[in-house]
């Protein structure tokens, strides 16, 4: 009756030293993937990185609404078509400064 308690009791060990080793191997495995996947992807760089981020959305709005409202007051208002292009061209470059004398937080 031991020795068949015993035999039982090494074949369950067996069975279990086996099931970890497979679980060992997966979890391994998956750690490694993942070290692979960290390594090949890029970095998302979290705050305030980049132009457009020193601007608030509702800023970004505003400065999109300013610029759409002044080239349809320019389209609308001036008849001369190389005037109208010069305008929008005059305002494009000039919006920059616009926009870092209105918002600028220093």
């Amino acid at each position: 009756m031991s020795k068949e308690r015993a035999r039982r009791r090494a074949a369950r060990e067996a069975e279990q030293e086996r099931e970890r080793a497979a679980r060992a191997r997966r979890t391994a495995r998956r750690q490694w993937r993942q070290a692979l996947v960290r390594r090949l992807t890029p970095r998302l760089r979290r705050g305030r990185t980049g132009r457009l981020r020193r601007h608030t959305r509702r800023e970004r709005a505003a400065i999109v609404l300013f610029t759409a409202v002044a080239v349809v007051g320019i389209w609308s208002f001036v008849d001369d078509l190389a005037l109208r292009l010069a305008l929008v061209v005059l305002l494009l470059l000039v919006l920059p400064a616009i926009v870092v004398i209105a918002l600028d937080r220093r």
